[in-house]
C-alpha cells in the first residue's frame, strides 16, 4: 500500500504523524511477519523526517532535469526547437540559440523535433536523493532539493522510481508530501492508494483542507481521510465539513504540551509517550479499511 500524507498548509504536523505512524507499524509489523515499511519524505525543500528516524544512509546520488546542449557545428538555427518547447526554455535570436536551464522541464521535445540533429542532452543536477536504514526498522529515504532550484517535481519523481518497490501488496510505503497544493504535492501524492490529510481544527486549517482535499479526491480521484492534530483548540468547522463530505476522521491528537516537548526535542510521540505506540497501529489499521472500500 502507498499512503500519501499531506496537508493544506505547513505546520499541521503531518511529519509528525508520518514518522510516527512508520515507527508503530514497523515494530508491530516486525513481531509479527516481517514485512517492510518504508518512508519516503518528499518535502524536497525542507525534509525534517530525518530528525526524528535518525537513519544511517548508506546510498546518495545526485538527480536532476535532461537540458539541452546545442551542436552549433549542426545547428541551422531553423527556431524549431523554440516553436516545440512549452516552458519557453529556448530560444533562437538570429543566429544565437539561448538555453534557460531554470525553465526547463526536461521533456526532450526540442531533441525529438530538430531537424538536423542538433541537440543533445546533459544532466543539470538540481538535488540529491538518498536512502537508508532507520530505527524501527523503517527503511527510510529523502530527496534534497539544492539551495536556489526552482523545481522540485524531478527531485521527488526519481526519488519515488528509486526507492517504491515494484510490488506493495505486503508493503506499506508512506509518503511525507510537502504542504500546499502545489505541483510537488500533486507529484507526491500520484500513483498512491489513499491520501491521509492532517489538519488542524482552525479556520486556516479547514480553509487549507478544502483546497487539499479538492486536490487528492477531485482531481486525482483517490479516497482521502483526515487527522486532527491539536485537537481542543479552534473550533468545528473541521468536523462539519468532513461529515458533509462523507471524509472519515480516524485519529485525534489533543493539544499537549508532552508532545510540543518531545517534537522540540526530536523525540518522537511514540517513544516519549508510549501509549501512543497503538494508536498509531489502529490508525493503519482504520487506513487499511478506508482504502480497501
Amino acid at each position: 500500500m502507498i499512503l500519501a500524507i499531506a496537508s493544506g498548509k505547513g505546520g499541521t504536523g503531518k511529519t509528525t504523524v508520518a514518522a510516527n505512524l512508520a515507527l508503530a507499524v514497523s515494530s508491530d509489523r516486525a513481531a509479527q511477519s516481517g514485512a517492510e515499511v518504508h518512508l519516503l519524505d518528499c518535502d524536497v525543500e525542507e525534509p525534517n523526517a530525518a530528525l526524528f528516524l535518525r537513519p544511517a544512509i548508506q546510498q546518495r546520488h545526485g538527480v536532476g532535469v535532461w537540458i539541452p546542449e546545442v551542436d552549433f557545428d549542426k545547428c541551422t538555427y531553423c527556431g524549431r526547437c523554440a516553436e516545440v518547447c512549452q516552458y519557453n526554455a529556448i530560444a533562437v535570436v538570429e543566429r544565437r540559440v539561448l538555453v534557460f536551464p531554470e525553465l526547463c522541464h526536461g521533456c526532450g521535445s526540442c531533441t525529438l523535433n530538430c531537424p538536423e540533429d542538433a541537440i543533445r542532452e546533459k544532466l543539470r543536477v538540481s538535488g540529491v536523493i538518498e536512502r537508508g536504514q532507520a530505527k524501527g526498522p523503517v527503511h527510510f529515504a529523502q530527496g534534497i532539493l539544492n539551495v536556489g532550484e526552482a523545481m522540485a517535481v524531478p527531485v521527488i519523481r526519481q526519488l519515488k522510481q528509486w526507492v517504491i518497490p515494484k510490488e506493495t501488496d505486503q508493503v506499506l510505503v508512506i509518503l511525507d508530501a510537502p504542504p500546499g497544493t502545489s505541483c510537488p504535492v500533486v507529484e507526491s501524492m500520484r500513483g498512491s492508494d489513499m491520501v491521509l490529510m492532517v489538519t488542524e481544527p482552525t479556520p486556516f486549517g479547514l480553509h487549507d483542507l478544502r483546497l487539499a482535499v479538492e486536490v487528492a479526491r477531485d482531481e486525482l480521484g483517490l479516497p482521502v481521510a483526515v487527522v486532527i492534530n491539536r485537537d481542543g483548540v479552534g473550533d468545528e468547522g473541521v468536523d462539519r465539513y468532513c461529515e458533509a463530505e462523507g471524509i472519515p476522521v480516524l485519529m485525534r491528537i489533543p493539544l499537549d504540551r508532552r508532545i510540543a516537548e518531545a517534537y522540540s526535542e526530536g523525540q518522537p510521540m511514540i517513544e516519549a509517550l508510549p501509549e501512543y505506540r497503538q494508536r498509531f497501529v489502529n490508525l493503519h489499521q482504520r487506513i487499511r479499511e478506508v482504502a480497501g472500500q
